[in-house]
């Protein structure tokens, strides 16, 4: 009888511990959000456009505008092969004015 009684005192523990890390992640998200979320969302942003830079640095000449020498270009292009066709998806997408906007 005696181990009963521990093992009913371990599970109210395990409840009482799953409601305080529940809790605490809750506090976490809700410190996130009003801290650091804008920063998040704004250096991915720029790292979107910066890498948007490098491709139409380095792969300009497939849109038909050569910045940088083919040379160049095929040294890079083997590890820039993966990103091509997303890029090409970014880069041709029709705009409107909200995309400025957000």
């Amino acid at each position: 009888m005696f181990w009963k009684k521990k093992d009913k005192e371990k599970e109210q523990e395990k409840e009482q511990g799953s409601e305080k890390t529940s809790f605490k992640k809750a506090a976490k998200g809700v410190l996130y959000g009003m801290a650091s979320h804008g920063h998040v969302m704004s250096a991915l942003r720029t790292r979107m456009y910066l890498e948007h830079l490098f491709m139409f640095i380095t792969l300009g000449d497939m849109l038909g505008i050569p910045v940088l020498p083919p040379y160049y270009s095929l040294r890079i292009l083997p590890y820039a092969v993966p990103n091509i066709k997303s890029w090409k998806m970014r880069v041709f997408r029709e705009r409107d004015f909200t995309d400025a906007i957000f």
